[in-house]
């Protein structure tokens, strides 16, 4: 796989996130937290750091659950949203997150990545509901997901924790849940189970 590089003969960021074999996702981030009250509540205007960093961390997370080793993932910020340009690109929970650089659109970002991984034949999928990146970015090897599935899905898997958190929990309470298999077959013939 060629590695791309910026001017000046270093790797770009956009180009580090192509490395992998699996299939590469590419999240197109405030397109998702704008869309969804899952992030939206996380964003605080009212303190006096960057409102968007809880909500940030929120989706990543999410996007590294959804990812499971099953895609390459990337997430991009827009740098218009970002309260200093000076954002490092980097990795949070297995995930590149890369943000445009001042002037730019996340959404050239976006294009240059998925050009990219079209050149490398690799398949992608684009999450974000902007009209223009999907009509843009669309067609094979590139498959096109809404802002809104990924937030159903990440809504599920929070549900299915949630419940399974329960049953546990009950299942810990129980006095049946404590016995051994002997002592709990004993007591089924008691109770006439079997």
């Amino acid at each position: 796989m060629a590695r791309e590089l910026a001017p000046g003969g270093s790797r770009s960021a956009e180009g580090d996130a192509l490395f992998g074999d699996g299939e590469l996702l590419v999240v197109d981030g405030y397109n998702v937290i704008h869309k969804s009250a899952r992030y939206l509540e996380l964003v605080d205007e009212a303190d006096g750091g960057d409102p968007f960093e809880r909500a940030r961390t929120k989706l990543i997370g999410d996007v590294a659950s959804f990812a499971q080793h099953r895609y390459d993932a990337v997430v991009v910020f827009d740098a218009a949203e970002n309260l200093s340009s000076q954002r490092p690109n980097l990795s949070q929970a297995g995930i590149r997150v890369l943000f445009s650089e001042a002037g730019q659109s996340a959404d050239a970002v976006i294009e240059r990545l998925v050009t990219n991984a079209r050149l490398q034949a690799r398949s992608v999928t684009v999450v974000t509901s902007d009209n223009t990146i999907r009509a843009t970015v669309g067609g094979v090897p590139v498959t096109r997901l809404s802002s809104d599935v990924l937030v159903r899905e990440m809504d599920a898997m929070d549900a299915d924790v949630t419940q399974e958190l329960k049953e546990r929990s009950y299942q810990h309470l129980t006095i049946e849940s404590r016995l051994d298999s002997a002592t709990r077959a004993k007591l089924d013939r008691l109770l006439g189970r079997q």
